[in-house]
């Protein structure tokens, strides 16, 4: 999905042992959890970026997870009014993986510029804390898993 309007990247699912799933809070506003993401770069496969993303936020890399799941399909979320005019498009394009924790003890490692703390929640406590244009997207994918 190239779009000027639309930026295009990946969002990353890591699921635990016991089916919870790693949430990070953001550097830049306290409080604000969600799952690493990131764009994808000029003529990068999804899964590359997918790979690429979570090692850069969270220091995770094949020791540590295994590649499960494609959603099928592009997942669209429009910005807010403000949000559309900094950042000069529209939202974003994301395609979705679920990475699999290869044990209990992993620990990722936030890179400090987009993250800062980490934890294992529920599916539900993710939607719930989810910010609210990011909410569809993460509903439809996180029930789909």
């Amino acid at each position: 999905m190239v779009s000027p309007h639309f930026r295009a990247g990946v969002v990353i699912v890591v699921r635990g042992l016991d089916d919870r799933i790693l949430a990070f809070e953001r550097n830049d506003i306290a409080g604000q959890w969600q799952l690493p993401q990131g764009g994808l770069e000029s003529g990068e496969e999804p899964v590359n970026a997918a790979w690429r993303e979570l090692h850069e936020e969270t220091g995770l890399g094949r020791d540590d997870v295994m590649a499960m799941a494609e959603y099928p399909g592009w997942v669209v979320y429009e910005y807010p009014p403000a949000l559309k005019n900094a950042k000069g498009r529209l939202g974003q394009a994301h395609r979705w993986f679920l990475f699999d924790a290869l044990r209990a003890d992993i620990v990722p490692t936030p890179d400090g510029s987009e993250f800062v703390a980490w934890q294992w929640v529920t599916k539900e406590w993710m939607l719930e804390h989810a910010v609210e244009f990011r909410k569809p997207g993460y509903e439809l994918v996180l029930n789909a898993i």
